[in-house]
């Protein structure tokens, strides 16, 4: 019988959330676990996307990156497919861990709903376990996930000018 699946959730605004996600990636697919990755709102190129690691598969559910401004119809389109598109993965167990990246940045832009989000996870397969990241976490789901990890950030060299460097924050 396979274990329950918990629910983590990689917030704050430090460096480190999709990191810590794919860190944790790493080592399901090492243990033999199969991995979806989903990222909400990305749609550049993140040097993940060039991984070719057996047993993790990731797709993106992001036109561009829309930070700096507000969220087109497409973006919501893509989003919205992308959730609907998880939540039957999610449903299946076909994966041991699925990662909702960035989830909370698109609940922040309200490209799909909290309501929405949580029931995608709480129809999950028992066993999966999920990951969700992104700044800005509703009090709701903090109050519901399993695991909560707040990277805060003390210190980075972005407001030195520097910017993300392909293989460290890209």
């Amino acid at each position: 019988m396979a274990e329950k699946g918990f629910v983590h959730v990689y917030t704050g605004n430090g460096k480190g959330k999709t990191t810590a996600a794919l860190g944790l990636a790493m080592r399901a697919a090492g243990a033999g676990k199969k991995v979806f990755i989903g990222q909400f709102v990305k749609g550049m190129h993140y040097s993940e996307l060039d991984l070719r690691i057996q047993n993790i598969e990731i797709k993106q559910y992001g036109a561009d990156c829309f930070i700096y401004k507000d969220p087109t119809e497409n973006d919501i389109k893509i989003a919205r497919d992308g959730l609907a598109e998880m939540a039957d993965i999610l449903k299946s167990g076909k994966y041991d861990v699925v990662i909702m990246d960035e989830a909370c940045i698109a609940l922040y832009y309200k490209l799909f709903s909290f309501e929405e989000l949580w029931k995608a996870v709480s129809q999950r397969a028992e066993h999966v376990e999920v990951v969700i990241t992104g700044r800005y976490a509703p009090d709701a789901l903090i109050e519901k996930a399993d695991l909560v990890t707040e990277m805060k950030e003390i210190k980075h060299y972005y407001t030195k000018g520097i910017q993300a460097r392909t293989g460290i924050e890209k």
